[in-house]
């Protein structure tokens, strides 16, 4: 949630310190921050910069096309990966 408010870069910087003594969570938090920030249009320094090409091109997606999206394969996405963090950390 963190990188949709501040942003995906500056999310990693606040959230490192708190877990760099921890793989598991560090790793927790990478997904986190690439995952996560594919909700919003704001979330990912690269989702700003793909916005700002399309939007010179005439071909800017809607942002309740891209909400609605981020809606339907940021849950999931998220929840397969901690899944998978979870069982290669078990491992």
């Amino acid at each position: 949630m963190l990188a949709n408010v501040l942003n995906n870069l500056p999310a990693v910087l606040v959230l490192i310190p708190a877990v760099e003594w921890s793989p598991g969570l560090l790793l927790a938090v990478l997904i986190g921050v690439n995952v996560g920030p594919n909700l919003t249009y704001v979330g990912s320094l690269a989702t700003l910069l793909w916005r700002q090409i399309l939007h010179s091109r005439d071909a800017a997606p809607d942002a309740a096309d891209f909400l609605r999206l981020g809606l339907l394969t940021v849950p999931l996405a998220l929840v397969l990966s901690v899944l998978a963090l979870w069982l290669s950390l078990r491992w």
